[in-house]
């Protein structure tokens, strides 16, 4: 499970260097899942079936399904985007030391 990571916007990104890189990498892997588990859910995973479906339950909890899909597509290496976002968050933390 990849946990979420705690850094308020603003607070100022840690200046030991593996903090800060640890850190980035967990965020830019956070953003990663989120962004799967919506295009997860603009592909129609975990929609209910039209028939012989589970009703309003099985539509409520659908989104946690997706959400847990995500994060293991993510812990398997994902699809190469939190790379680019670590590289684009590393810089722009660089800038502003």
């Amino acid at each position: 499970m990849i946990p979420p990571v705690s850094v308020a916007p603003g607070q100022p990104v840690p200046r030991d260097p593996a903090h800060r890189e640890s850190l980035l990498r967990a965020k830019a892997r956070e953003l990663e899942g989120v962004f799967l588990a919506e295009m997860l859910r603009h592909v129609g995973m975990g929609k209910p079936p039209e028939s012989f479906g589970g009703g309003a339950g099985e539509d409520q909890f659908a989104s946690f399904l997706r959400d847990a899909q995500a994060r293991a597509i993510v812990r398997k290496g994902g699809i190469g985007l939190a790379e680019h976002i670590f590289q684009a968050l590393r810089t722009r933390a660089d800038d502003t030391r």
